[in-house]
């Protein structure tokens, strides 16, 4: 009763926006939430310049992105700190204030906007909310008006890493665009979850951090996700069982009520969306207006899925508009066999009131075309007089279909769901499929990593497909999700990868054309801001010779790309030609995701490329250009056509399509013109099941339905009908190439004219806006596949591969493809520059009709491969020399047995890797598989190709390289660790490179109480930082030459190498260190100083290390130690042991000094132990090439050690007679080392000790 009252008082508080003052309202609907305080400020006005005035002192706002001129009134209404939290209302809560995870936050401070316009972008009130944000010290949430809406702004705030003092802007979550008028009940809702008390009951919190999170939380779309998932899924479930559709739709009940359902649903959601631009009248969805529309809305009865949305689908969002000069466009078909089979007229006119009146509801719609809604009704191919039934869109007596109206209007009801998701004895909640959608807010606009509303956006539609309609095998009709192996992959997971993927691309692009001029300037990154915040590049000129970019540049170029990339206010860092470079990169880049499944990889992908090329180009002068220039050169070939009507048809024709493309950028909002030509030109996606390519289209439908500008004045009321996507995203089987004959030496030239000619077909369908244009390309097509066919079947192609191609059919939306080929099917020739994607998981068990083909096409090939392993080899034979390959899978061929053809292939076709591994999550919640992110550059390796392991201690991609740990190995190592016997049998890539053996996790377990941090029991320092080694370290030689006194020289390490056995004998070393601490009197007539002097002369004492000390040669003094720890580290790993007080050690190594000496002698054995070699490799970084594993100061700190005092004194003297001849021997390999038998005698001790069984010392040494 209280959350119906409170909501009540939001729904009145929300209506009271409608009149009085804004700040009033503003005000009255916080404190319907429970927020309220005291602590306001009064100002003469609420006009901006006021505001402006008081709190950008220092000028920080930028008045162009906070829209300054928009601003009718601003107005503080309070600022909320943990004292009014606590103090107000009934329910108080015992704050402490205190920093928790790097956030801080003290309090909340809230305005309220008036804006003047009715209608604003996510974009411009997230950019408002920053630049208000950059004034305030703490978190500034704004309640804007506009209109009659009003929305909600809430900013993320976190304390900057690097300066405690500066806090850092982060996303911004928006609660947009509340009706005052009628407020969306979702709307409505959401506010209730933020109240105060409900936080609380939810969440408590017991600080203000904890408050902060509480609302992030609650504003968390992935949880809407869920909600509206777990309600969908009840949903499906129930209709699969109480629908029929065609039998021609599928054999299989199951499959094909679960495939046709699926088909239902994303073109209802897909209205729905379409619904928020006013596209389409809310008229279809109310159920009262529906009960006067049709005759009868009997529950058992399927009226509403065949009168209202069939008819809405397949002859109103798929035909043209009545206009003056076709005024029947838009029709209920005739009679009897009149208009038999054509789709695109309206049928069931028997169900309507009146079907004029029905006509009329359904003529504001504009034709939206692109397939989508084409009716999958189709003659069969063998025999013409049969239409087969896809979608049974037919008022014939005998139409099989059924979807009855209760699916789409029943009340909450319980019912039986308990099989399909195997419980027991729970009841399942479930309602009509439209009272499910109208429960909550839709939004058209794609979210991103830095601006969010609070709604479903359509990448829900992915998650519906690859997270519910998965439930079906199209093979096996197997109800599990396992079974398809379709997960969808996280939209930060596949940000990463694509940002990866282009930098990769894009960086290669700039060398090339670097390394193609004879000359240049590279503008480095800005090292710094100037104080108005533009950057202040450096520029670097190099060598005129110079044919080749230097590791720095290319880095440089690198960091210019990332800073692109970011979202980020920053000027983008090109120059001109640069970025005219970029732009032409881009127009010409060619990506295919070979497993797209709903689209989740091209979607990334053009979400990107639009938000690069807006850096770039933001008035879109360049990328429009070269869009008419294509055209202009098809006319420069025209004009060479000698048939004078066909050259000025079409020429004509060419002509016609620059018009086309000036329209789509001047009609349409700037991203509108860049989405739809990266589109066309850009992106391609495979998938085996149609519905996934379908759902694809859709969500690239509807990304360019939001950039269009509605004007009823225009033809179509200004809408762009939407291109035609058949020959961008097929259905195909993505591992299964067809057989092509040797290359021979001359091709028939006619196949290269007719395939010309084929492609120019289908870039002219891509754009065709009316069904007879699209018949008239879709015929053409046809024609000229069967002529290629002849020709290739008379150039020796086998018969079985001409048909395969002549009849594969693009634009029949339920065949799929049993082969893929990307010159028959996108035109591509020369590989891709970028494959992406996530492929299917399905066991080998699983494949068994499949394994000969695979057998006789991939290298990799053994049959115990799960399908995955296949898409790698596939996805590199796809690629250009070059071309960078980047998947998410399973992780189990970085160390199965089968992985090793995999890995074999792998290090003998790519030119450098690298993979990378999360920790601390799966990326995919649901399933049942360890992932990881590889990223591979197609070409043949050389003798710097190497592999990156990157193991992210939080999630993948994390910027902090204090989350990561990373791991490198050239080829040439990795071929060599995996080689026995002259052959390449698999090397442990995830368990040594990537994780921890199983065998450390072990230890940790059994001897949690005996385990020490090295930081536990020893002070670590690092060696003397000289700042001019040449001159502090002195030979022999030197000194002789000098003779320098030998009160002022120390024996020091200068290299481990030095270093031959575990006890370090100065003797050994070759270096003395000057070590001088007296002042240059007390120095006097010594040759020390005038060996002081010669450095000064070379300038030695300028140097910054140096000339920072008081004496500049003074290093200061080390305290003794017991061990060094070597930073880095080859074949040999071990504890050096210092029994020489006045030994040194230099910058290479660190030092430790115990801080029990009692216990030293035991010590010293465990840090010799191989437990101690196998946690060295398990924290140890292998980052600098060489092959050297090197260690660092954090890392060394938690190296674990069995703590010297659970060493008993029987053991102990058991290990110093094992020791003492092992300390004085050469070290040797750790691969020769863990054979000795002094080593298994002092390991065996320290294995006791930790109660390791015989299989779990061997591990040890096998680790």
């Amino acid at each position: 009763m209280n959350e119906l009252r409170t909501q009540k008082n939001i729904e009145q508080a929300l209506k009271d926006f409608q009149r009085g003052v804004l700040a009033m309202n503003a005000e009255n609907l916080l404190n319907t939430l429970g927020y309220e305080s005291e602590i306001t400020m009064d100002f003469e006005s609420s006009l901006a310049e006021e505001f402006i005035s008081y709190f950008d002192e220092f000028g920080k706002l930028n008045p162009e992105r906070a829209m300054v001129d928009d601003w009718e009134s601003i107005d503080f209404l309070f600022q909320l700190t943990e004292q009014e939290i606590s103090g107000s209302g009934q329910m108080r809560i015992a704050f402490n204030n205190k920093q928790i995870d790097n956030t801080i936050i003290e309090s909340y401070v809230f305005f309220a906007l008036k804006l003047r316009e009715s209608s604003y972008t996510r974009t411009q009130l997230s950019n408002i909310t920053r630049e208000i944000n950059k004034l305030m010290p703490m978190p500034a949430m704004i309640l804007f008006q506009h209109g009659q809406t009003v929305t909600l702004a809430v900013i993320n705030r976190r304390l900057h890493k690097r300066d405690e003092s500066k806090d850092v802007l982060e996303k911004v979550t928006l609660v947009k665009d509340i009706d005052s008028h009628d407020p969306h009940p979702a709307h409505i809702k959401i506010l209730f979850d933020l109240s105060r008390n409900e936080l609380f009951r939810v969440h408590g919190f017991s600080n203000f951090v904890e408050l902060h999170r509480a609302w992030a939380k609650t504003l968390d779309i992935q949880e809407l996700n869920k909600q509206f998932y777990r309600e969908l899924s009840n949903w499906y479930f129930w209709a699969v069982e109480n629908v029929t559709f065609p039998e021609d739709a599928g054999k299989n009940v199951d499959i094909r009520n679960a495939t046709s359902i699926i088909r239902l649903i994303t073109r209802l959601i897909f209205v729905w969306f379409v619904k928020e631009k006013k596209l389409v009248p809310d008229t279809f969805f109310n159920p009262r207006e529906i009960e006067k529309i049709l005759i009868s809305t009997d529950p058992q009865e399927s009226t509403y899925y065949k009168g209202i949305l069939q008819n809405l689908f397949f002859a109103t969002l798929n035909q043209e508009m009545n206009t003056a000069e076709k005024s029947d466009n838009r029709k209920f078909r005739g009679k009897g066999r009149q208009h038999y089979n054509i789709t695109s007229l309206y049928r069931y006119e028997e169900y309507f009131a009146n079907s004029d009146e029905a006509l009329r509801h359904f003529e504001t719609i504009p034709f939206l075309n692109g397939g989508l809604f084409e009716c999958l009704d189709k003659k069969d191919k063998d025999d013409p007089k049969k239409i087969l039934r896809i979608d049974g869109f037919s008022d014939r007596a005998d139409n099989q279909l059924s979807v009855p109206n209760f699916l789409f209007f029943a009340e909450e009801m319980e019912v039986d769901l308990n099989k399909v998701y195997d419980t027991k004895g729970k009841r399942h909640k479930v309602r009509g499929l439209i009272g499910i959608l109208h429960g909550y807010k839709f939004t058209i606009t794609e979210n991103t990593p830095i601006e969010e509303e609070v709604a479903l956006d359509p990448e829900l539609l992915g998650k519906v497909f690859e997270n519910l309609l998965a439930a079906y095998n199209p093979e096996t009709g197997a109800t599990a999700r396992k079974q398809t192996g379709s997960f969808y992959t996280p939209r930060e997971i596949v940000n990463y990868m694509v940002d990866e993927s282009l930098i990769a691309h894009l960086k290669s692009e700039l060398v090339t054309y670097y390394e193609s001029e004879s000359t240049f300037a590279a503008t480095n990154p800005p090292s710094q801001l100037d104080i108005k915040g533009q950057s202040d590049p450096v520029q670097t000129q190099l060598d005129p010779q110079a044919t080749t970019l230097t590791d720095e540049q290319k880095s440089d170029i690198e960091k210019k790309l990332r800073h692109l990339i970011a979202y980020k206010e920053e000027p983008h860092q090109f120059d001109a030609d640069e970025t005219e470079q970029l732009i032409k990169a881009i127009d010409t880049l060619k990506i295919l995701d070979p497993a797209c499944g709903s689209g989740a990889f091209p979607m990334g992908i053009l979400h990107k490329l639009v938000f690069i090329l807006g850096k770039l180009d933001p008035r879109n002068d360049q990328w429009r250009q070269r869009q008419i220039v294509k055209v202009e050169n098809l006319i420069n070939v025209a004009e060479g056509i000698e048939d004078s009507t066909v050259r000025e048809n079409t020429i004509r024709d060419l002509e016609t399509e620059i018009d086309s493309i000036n329209e789509a950028f001047e009609r349409n909002e700037l991203d509108y013109g860049r989405k739809l030509y990266l589109i066309e030109n850009c992106i391609y996606g495979v998938d085996i099941q149609p519905v996934a390519v379908q759902i694809a289209k859709l969500r690239f439908f509807i990304s360019l339905v939001v950039d269009q500008r509605i004007d009823d004045a225009q033809e179509n009321r200004g809408v762009r009908p939407l291109p035609n996507l058949e020959t961008k995203f097929v259905s195909g089987n993505t591992l299964i190439s067809v057989e092509k004959p040797v290359q021979q030496t001359l091709r028939n030239p006619e196949i290269d004219r007719k395939e010309t000619a084929l492609s120019e077909v289908r870039r002219k369908h891509f754009t065709a806006r009316t069904p007879r244009t699209k018949e008239k390309y879709r015929d053409l097509d046809k024609q000229i596949r069967a002529e290629i066919g002849q020709l290739l079947k008379s150039g020796g192609f086998p018969s079985e591969t001409t048909e395969k191609i002549a009849n594969w059919d693009p634009y029949n939306q339920n065949a799929v493809a049993d082969f893929f080929d990307a010159e028959w099917m996108f035109g591509i020739t020369d590989g891709f520059d970028v494959v992406i994607g996530n492929p299917p998981y399905v066991r080998q068990e699983k494949i068994k009709g499949l394994k000969p083909t695979l057998k006789k096409q991939y290298t990799c090939y053994t049959g115990a491969a799960d399908l995955y392993v296949y898409f790698y080899e596939r996805g590199l034979q796809l690629l250009n020399t070059g071309g960078v390959h980047t998947f998410i899978c399973s992780n189990s061929w970085l160390d199965v047995n089968y992985g090793a053809p995999l890995q074999k292939y792998l290090l003998d076709n790519t030119a450098g890797a690298v993979i990378c591994h999360s920790e601390a999550e799966r990326e995919f919640e649901n399933a049942d598989i360890n992932t990881i992110v590889s990223i591979f550059q197609n070409g043949p390796p050389d003798a710097d190709s190497y592999l990156r392991f990157l193991t992210f201690k939080t999630f993948i991609g994390d910027p902090d390289i204090e989350n990561r740990r990373e791991r490198t190995r050239t080829y040439t190592e990795l071929a060599q660790a995996g080689t026995r016997e002259k052959k390449y049998t698999g090397d442990k890539w995830g368990g040594k490179y990537l994780r921890a053996p199983d065998i450390y996790w072990t230890i940790l377990e059994k001897g949690k109480d005996k385990l020490v941090g090295l930081g536990d029991i020893a002070e670590v320092r690092r060696g003397f930082t000289t700042g001019a080694n040449e001159f502090f370290y002195l030979d022999a030689e030197r000194i002789q030459e000098w003779g320098i006194e030998s009160e002022y020289l120390k024996p020091v390490i200068k290299s481990p190498r030095e270093c031959k056995s575990i006890r370090v004998d100065p003797s050994q070393l070759q270096f003395k260190l000057l070590m001088c601490h007296a002042d240059r009197a007390a120095l006097a007539g010594t040759a020390a100083l005038a060996y002081i002097e010669w450095g000064e002369s070379q300038g030695y004492h300028q140097r910054p290390s140096c000339k920072g000390r008081p004496r500049w040669w003074d290093l200061g003094k080390q305290p003794a130690f017991d061990w060094l720890i070597l930073r880095f580290r080859d074949k040999r790993n071990w504890t050096p042991i210092n029994e020489t007080p006045s030994l040194l050690a230099g910058d290479v190594v660190f030092t430790a000094t115990l801080h029990n000496r009692d216990t030293i002698q035991s010590a010293n054995v465990v840090a010799n132990s191989t437990l101690a070699v196998l946690v060295s490799e398990i924290y140890g970084r292998v980052n600098l090439g060489d092959g050297l594993l090197t260690t660092y100061g954090p890392d060394i700190l938690s190296f674990d050690f069995i703590s010297p005092d659970w060493i008993d004194a029987q053991s102990s003297e058991s290990l110093h007679r094992a020791f003492e001849p092992m300390k004085q021997r050469p070290v040797l390999s750790i691969f020769d080392e863990i054979h000795q038998s002094d080593r298994h005698a002092l390991d065996a001790i320290i294995f006791d000790a930790l109660g390791l069984t015989q299989g779990e010392r061997d591990g040890v040494s096998e680790a």
